[in-house]
């Protein structure tokens, strides 16, 4: 076994299937991962990078129901951010504004920091190919 980081994730495919588990190989450099289920089954699954829309790196699996996700960014201390703001609009109409800090058009995908630090999400990649919509800088807040 690696010295890998184990980072537990959300997969969410373009599809709308959602998938939860385990990764230690995921790069984007590479054009697939391997997802080990977190349901306690020991599977591993094989998952090609251009049939998703984003990966969640999550905090928890379950996330917390009752919490109110901020999800502009004048409604948190803005003081903390380094890189460019952005809003993603995805395909499927959903809306993630964050702040990226190796945002390039011409590469597939990329890391978004969520406007909101207590979100349950750490981090998420985003792939490109699944958006409708992508703003960078100022007009990324509207």
């Amino acid at each position: 076994m690696s010295n890998a980081i184990r980072n537990q994730v959300v997969v969410r495919f373009r599809d709308g299937v959602l998938k939860k588990g385990y990764t230690h190989d995921f790069t984007p450099l590479r054009d697939s991962f391997h997802l080990t289920l977190e349901d306690g089954s020991g599977e591993i699954l094989e998952i090609n990078i251009s049939q998703l829309k984003a990966i969640f790196f999550v905090k928890t699996f379950n996330g917390d129901r009752q919490y109110i996700e901020k999800k502009f960014f004048e409604q948190v201390d803005q003081s903390r951010f380094r890189g460019l703001k952005m809003r993603v609009v995805f395909e499927d109409g959903e809306i993630l504004r964050g702040i990226s800090l190796g945002y390039n058009e011409k590469k597939k995908g990329f890391f978004l920091i969520p406007v909101d630090p207590d979100c349950n999400n750490d981090r998420i990649y985003i792939i490109s190919e699944a958006c409708k919509d992508i703003k960078v800088g100022e007009i990324a807040q509207v």
